[in-house]
């Protein structure tokens, strides 16, 4: 059950679409000169080393955030992107990448708050150290959708909450649904954000229908594929399901996703989607 890492995956095209809607939302949320709740539950360690022997065993951010890094024509809202994350590098030496603990960490603003979920005994230290003197953040070594859903309506009434589990629970994806539904009614006007991989498109069909049928208003789906369905082993695509998302990022995100495929897709096969899945 805790044998995933994401020190293994760290900056691959599923982190770079995670990541770069993570950054879009917060920062229209923090426009509002009024506090937010930063909910994560599924924090990992919060920022990765590139040359750990888990990054170096696959390199996936090679095909991730490495691909970006080096192109020229790159969308205003990419280069906000990668200005973002480059604040990780010591130097400039691209040796590192950010979780989104971190990216919530630097965005977020004196009055907001941030709640960490994390169950894996090795993600907890580093965790602990990146926030060990940030008041805003409060790390718990909890289940992440058991303590969201106490966490519920936040004081600020204002928030963003990221569910990034890593699905090797097959029920995983029965219980992301069960937490959405249970969270939004008790907190209904606040950001959710789930990430999802395509392993088994049949899954992710089951899913998108389990959310079109949960009563709940306002969904939107945005998916970043590098190859086509495949029934053999690997991630081909992922996506990131938002609940009230800000009234912007559809645009930006039909924007960025045709560069984010053709850039990271392989030999050709990158897609992409951004669908309202359910209306205001």
């Amino acid at each position: 059950m805790l044998s995933y890492r994401h020190s293994y995956h760290a900056g691959n095209f599923a982190d770079v679409l995670k990541h770069l809607v993570q950054q879009r939302i917060l920062a229209y949320l923090t426009q509002k000169d009024k506090p937010l709740c930063y909910i994560d539950t599924h924090a990992g360690a919060g920022a990765y080393s590139l040359n750990s022997p888990e990054a170096k065993k696959k390199s996936e951010y090679e095909n991730g955030v490495g691909k970006l890094w080096d192109a020229e024509d790159l969308p205003e809202l990419v280069k906000n992107y990668l200005k973002l994350v480059n604040q990780i590098h010591p130097e400039k030496t691209r040796q590192h990448y950010p979780g989104s603990p971190w990216i919530a960490k630097m965005m977020l603003r004196r009055e907001d708050r941030l709640f960490l979920h994390e169950l894996h005994p090795s993600e907890q230290a580093p965790l602990n150290s990146l926030f060990q003197r940030d008041r805003r953040a409060k790390i718990r070594q909890e289940n992440g959708h058991q303590s969201l859903i106490g966490l519920m309506p936040p004081k600020e009434r204002r928030g963003l909450v990221l569910i990034d589990p890593s699905y090797e629970v097959k029920d995983e994806y029965q219980t992301v649904v069960k937490t959405l539904k249970e969270a939004h009614k008790r907190f209904a006007s606040g950001t959710y954000a789930l990430w999802y991989p395509v392993v088994d498109r049949h899954r992710i069909d089951k899913l998108e229908k389990q959310l079109i049928n949960s009563g709940i208003s306002n969904i939107q789906l945005f998916e970043l594929g590098i190859r086509h369905d495949s029934e053999e082993f690997g991630m081909t695509a992922s996506g990131m399901i938002v609940i009230n998302p800000p009234w912007t990022l559809m645009k930006e995100m039909q924007e960025v996703l045709p560069y984010l495929a053709e850039t990271l897709g392989e030999e050709g096969e990158g897609n992409w989607r951004a669908e309202v899945l359910v209306e205001e």
